[in-house]
């Protein structure tokens, strides 16, 4: 069964954990957010490049001096980039995407222009079990507030991904399933 929403937004560290002959739509964001390794300016370049010939959005994260150089449709901030210097963006017609895990974060990414904010967590991740999530019920609650500008991150995973049609906003964000298993996910938001 697919699932249908107007944008996906898709974590890579590396360039190489998407290969985007398997993406066919527009829908798709790629936030390149590489905190360990970093590739090479030539094959970000060439990357960027690919995905500008397949109209696919590409974002970097926390990297402004990154961001024009590749000219990057825009810029990731992430909950922890507290900064206001990105705004300058907005007059160069770059984009800004924000992540928060709060109330405070959202607003505080708002105030940084951003034009969607990526709330985690909606599931119980692998990572830390133990660690609060919100579920479908209190999201689609904190998406009354925020006027559909919110963007699930997650614990979204093959098993429940049907779920997300539940869930009233313009798309969904993916990380760790990306590496695991692409092709299943592809063939599902395709």
């Amino acid at each position: 069964m697919f699932i249908i929403k107007k944008k996906y937004f898709l974590f890579i560290e590396r360039i190489k954990d998407i290969n985007l002959s398997n993406i066919k739509k527009n829908k798709f964001v790629i936030i390149y957010r590489s905190y360990k390794t970093k590739d090479s300016l030539e094959n970000l370049i060439k990357f960027r490049k690919k995905c500008f010939e397949k109209k696919i959005k590409f974002y970097i994260a926390n990297d402004l001096k990154l961001c024009v150089t590749l000219k990057a449709d825009g810029i990731y901030l992430s909950a922890y980039n507290k900064s206001f210097k990105p705004l300058s963006l907005l007059s160069q017609k770059f984009k800004i995407i924000g992540s928060a895990h709060n109330y405070k974060e959202i607003f505080e990414k708002l105030k940084q222009g951003c034009e969607s904010v990526i709330f985690s967590k909606l599931f119980v991740v692998n990572y830390d079990r133990n660690s609060p999530y919100l579920g479908l019920v209190k999201y689609n609650k904190f998406l009354n507030y925020f006027n559909k500008k919110l963007i699930p991150l997650g614990g979204i995973n093959f098993k429940n991904i049907n779920k997300m049609r539940l869930i009233n906003c313009e798309g969904f964000a993916l990380l760790s399933e990306i590496k695991k298993k692409p092709a299943k996910i592809f063939s599902r938001l395709l």
